[in-house]
């Protein structure tokens, strides 16, 4: 017995889900409306599970891990981007929940969207997986605690989904590309091109697009803190076009100190 159905034999609650819907070559994008039984921890993705085994299984949507190891379940829940594999729906408040797909790129199928653009925003001179630093039976440095794992990113969408910038243009590179470059800065100096890496985030479209709402940062599942990543990006980027003597272009918003 699956977990959508246990939940389903042991409960008499339901909660009202609105689906976003959308089919190509089948008219315009809508909402179905389900009455899905609930337990206390039921998930979101449990519910979606439920409507596509047990009312609609047409219902397309992705997942893969069910622990936010993967990030393929990305959502939007009521308005915030969400996994829906560790999002209980009794932490998006009463009454009805509305799930759609992540925003700023293209919708394929229902929830199902189009990660194409996303990883193409990435810098391609620099590769995305890389050898590890310490073998296994390395002693652990001793200031471990000082170093923050930005490869914790899981390529989810869900902050390109939250950025108020990717919202109106769709040249900015986005949040996860910039927050790894910035991560690719901090390797060794011959791991990386830094003069291209730093290139490529002084484009108009990259670094200084970002308008330091921070959304990215509180969407991010994982805490990798793509906005502090971004300033700390900026502050490289002033500092070299200073020892270069160009100016330093003015951004949308201060950086917060």
């Amino acid at each position: 017995m699956s977990a959508e159905d246990r939940v389903a034999s042991t409960t008499q609650e339901t909660r009202r889900v609105r689906v976003h819907r959308f089919k190509r070559d089948d008219g315009p994008a809508h909402v179905d409306e389900h009455e899905v039984p609930v337990g206390a921890r039921t998930t979101v993705l449990e519910a979606l599970r439920w409507i596509q085994l047990h009312e609609d299984a047409t219902l397309a949507l992705r997942h893969s891990c069910f622990h936010a190891s993967c990030g393929t379940c990305g959502v939007r829940v009521n308005g915030r981007e969400r996994l829906a594999c560790v999002t209980p729906l009794a932490d998006v408040g009463g009454g009805t929940v509305t799930v759609e797909p992540i925003a700023n790129l293209p919708v394929l199928n229902d929830l199902v969207v189009d990660m194409t653009s996303f990883v193409e925003r990435f810098p391609e001179a620099h590769a995305i997986v890389r050898d590890s630093e310490f073998l296994p039976q390395a002693d652990v440095p001793v200031d471990l605690g000082a170093f923050e794992r930005f490869e914790d990113c899981i390529e989810c969408g869900l902050c390109l989904s939250a950025c108020p910038v990717s919202a109106t243009d769709d040249s900015y590179v986005g949040p996860a590309a910039l927050a790894f470059a910035q991560r690719m800065l901090e390797e060794d100096p011959g791991t990386v091109d830094r003069d291209a890496l730093l290139d490529w985030a002084d484009q108009d479209t990259a670094a200084w697009r970002c308008h330091a709402a921070f959304e990215c940062t509180e969407a991010c599942p994982s805490n990798v803190r793509p906005a502090q990543r971004i300033m700390a990006l900026r502050k490289d980027l002033r500092r070299r076009r200073r020892d270069q003597g160009r100016a330093i272009p003015e951004v949308g918003s201060e950086d917060p100190t």
